[in-house]
């Protein structure tokens, strides 16, 4: 590749041409974060807004790999383009075992209308928080329709970045006592599909009737989260999730909430950034001689912590330390 498409506007183009390895290196400036990937945001915000992105969460074991895999292969049956962002903020190195699932999706890497990328934390402040929601806008600004996020997990960050998604699909299993999962993970909040998952076990029923109980208790809008059952080794029931998965982007679309949604997750992308650039600047005057005074004077109750912190905002934006 040329000197030029090391950088991000060469690079963009190239990847809209249908360059995988562009769209690798477009995808890790968006992973390493700093200025390329904010020329990036910049560059491609103003094309966003036309595809559908669908978290699927839920605990590990439960067959989500597996699962996505076989939504992938119902999607390109009806001849969609679609792009898979596999999150995980457990490991830094693609050499983890979690990362390593992604062997489940082999049959669509050769596939140029599928795209799949493992994501994990490099170090960088902010972290996946921040770099999902941007590779999933640059994603959508090269025109991927449909952009699924897979999570490992249903910690709080993989609960947020699902959560982060237009459809969010939770993902549970027969015998797991899902219930109190869902509810402790807070994933009764998010879920807009339920799937019991490796439904030819035993148990599966009860799981159903459990989370329909959770339902009933629950506060609902004008959507009830259907329950689907699916058995992702063999394919049964996933074209019923798909499905569903259509019928709910058509309820968002139909009563506003989908444009609800994506300006609720600018406005609180737009908070997270700015707490994060505000923690970077207070960091980068860690060790200085006036940093160091301020902890001094708290240190010896010459400031409480209300006000040592007034003191460093104060560095950072300029204003007066009197």
């Amino acid at each position: 590749m040329t000197s030029l498409t090391r950088e991000p506007d060469g690079l963009l183009s190239l990847a809209r041409e249908g360059h995988r390895l562009a769209l690798a290196r477009v995808m890790s400036m968006v992973e390493r974060g700093g200025p390329e990937a904010r020329t990036l945001g910049a560059m491609t915000f103003a094309d966003t807004g036309q595809g559908h992105t669908i978290g699927i969460t839920g605990a590990p074991g439960a067959g989500k790999s597996t699962l996505s895999s076989a939504l992938m292969s119902v999607v390109r049956n009806t001849g969609e383009r679609l792009a898979l962002l596999a999150v995980d903020p457990s490991s830094p190195f693609s050499g983890g075992a979690i990362l390593g699932d992604r062997v489940r999706m082999q049959d669509h890497v050769t596939d140029a209308d599928v795209y799949i990328r493992s994501m994990a934390t490099r170090g960088h402040l902010g972290g996946l928080s921040l770099a999902t929601p941007q590779a999933v806008r640059v994603l959508d600004a090269l025109g991927w329709p449909w952009i699924f996020i897979e999570t490992v997990g249903v910690g709080q960050v993989e609960v947020d970045i699902a959560g982060a998604a237009d459809t969010r699909v939770v993902v549970v299993n027969p015998g797991w006592g899902d219930a109190v999962q869902a509810n402790k993970a807070g994933l009764m909040e998010i879920a807009d599909i339920f799937v019991i998952n490796k439904a030819d076990r035993s148990g599966a029923d009860d799981t159903r009737r459990d989370i329909q109980q959770m339902l009933e208790l629950s506060v609902l809008g004008s959507w009830e989260p259907p329950i689907v059952q699916t058995v992702g080794t063999t394919g049964e029931g996933v074209e019923e999730l798909w499905h569903q998965i259509g019928v709910h982007r058509r309820h968002l679309i139909d009563t506003g909430e989908l444009e609800i949604r994506r300006r609720e997750r600018s406005e609180a992308e737009f908070e997270d950034i700015l707490h994060h650039r505000i923690l970077e600047q207070v960091a980068d005057l860690t060790g200085t001689a006036d940093a160091e005074l301020v902890r001094r004077r708290l240190l010896e109750r010459e400031l409480d912590p209300y006000g040592a912190v007034d003191a460093l905002l104060d560095m950072v934006t300029g204003a007066s330390a009197d």
